[in-house]
């Protein structure tokens, strides 16, 4: 088991990472949350329930109080009324503010759990339990939400876990398609901040059955030790935070547009990726090797087009509302060169037009 201190301005906290370590919970959250806990309560999704919860109560079971809510898998329980209902039933089994809360899942259980413990009695301690390479990312640096018809995680807090324990066998469970919308997260960590962790992934990692043993301890360690540093210069998104959204401007306006649960994150993330390439070498004057990042992309069977029935000027309306844009500004997470980005301003007429090419011709340019 290797460990990891995340540290931000309002708390510091371990990350442990190893093979089978889910079984080891108990002793964990008790050398990290020093003070006695009255309940606990596992948030979870009916996908991961059947996999991983018997295995996490057993684990838990000296706890006196251990209450579960399994919610459906998908985007769409990160919602006003999964909320309300968990809320509901936190107060119907008499939890307080020495009550635990352990999220069990990918990113929609850990956000959703987190937004739970953050606004419940004002905020109650909480730990992340991923079983999602997508939740290497979400699960660290305190972003917790719901999402909004008008908007994905418009709803929310920055509010940070007591630990996250992060158990690398559970990854062996996930479908390709979930591989794809974990290894997203992990490919923009590389674009954003380190070019060497780019060309490490390009050189090692060739198919998701790879990720496994003492290859996916690596990969996780190198990626969120990305995150790990901006979170600790950042914590709240005032400044360089904002460049892990590279992609997710007009990502997270593909998800709002299609209907949240229609394709994954990630994999919305890696066409706003390449959108976001196209639009750098456009106001940087670069070559982002573009034709090389599809081909490799293409090797894990990514979607790399805008989905055809999508709207560009609506794609555009739904962009003006993510949380970077300013007076209806659209600013977007660019990349000066491979391993440097920034944020930019793009005039809505310019980006009218990038986007509509690149709606009509596809990346094939």
């Amino acid at each position: 088991m290797e460990t990891m201190l995340i540290e931000t301005r309002t708390k510091n906290y371990p990350l442990f990472i190893g093979e089978n370590i889910r079984f080891n919970v108990d002793r964990l959250i008790r050398d990290t949350v020093k003070h006695s806990i009255t309940s606990v309560l596992i948030i979870t999704d009916d996908k991961v329930a059947p996999l991983f919860l018997e295995e996490l109560k057993k684990s838990l079971s000296t706890f006196d109080k251990l209450f579960e809510y399994v919610i459906s898998s998908g985007e769409a329980s990160k919602s006003f009324q999964s909320y309300y209902e968990i809320q509901g039933f936190a107060l119907e089994k008499g939890l307080d503010r020495r009550s635990l809360v352990i999220a069990l899942g990918g990113g929609v259980v850990g956000d959703l759990a987190g937004f739970v413990a953050a606004t419940f009695m004002r905020g109650i301690p909480f730990i992340q339990v991923p079983t999602t390479l997508l939740a290497h990312d979400s699960s660290v640096g305190g972003k917790v939400a719901i999402n909004h018809p008008l908007g994905k995680n418009m709803i929310g807090a920055f509010y940070q876990p007591e630990a996250v324990i992060y158990d690398t066998a559970t990854l062996q469970s996930l479908p390709e398609q979930e591989w794809r919308s974990g290894f997203a997260e992990v490919i923009k960590h590389g674009l954003i901040w380190d070019k060497e962790f780019l060309d490490w992934l390009i050189s090692n990692v060739h198919d998701f059955s790879q990720i496994k043993g003492d290859l996916a301890g690596q990969l996780l360690v190198r990626s969120i030790s990305v995150k790990k540093a901006v979170v600790k210069e950042d914590e709240t998104e005032k400044g360089i935070r904002a460049h892990l959204n590279l992609g997710h401007t007009l990502g997270h306006a593909i998800e709002t547009e299609l209907g949240y649960g229609r394709i994954t994150h990630g994999e919305a993330v890696v066409i706003g990726i390449l959108f976001a390439l196209v639009v750098s070498e456009e106001i940087f004057s670069v070559d982002l090797h573009i034709p090389n990042m599809i081909n490799w992309l293409k090797q894990y069977n990514y979607e790399v087009d805008l989905p055809s029935q999508l709207d560009v000027e609506q794609l555009i309306e739904t962009m003006k509302k993510d949380k970077k844009s300013e007076d209806g500004i659209v600013r977007m997470v660019l990349l000066s060169e491979l391993g440097k980005a920034e944020v930019v301003s793009i005039p809505e007429e310019r980006l009218k037009v990038l986007l509509s090419e690149f709606s009509r011709k596809g990346i094939a340019r």
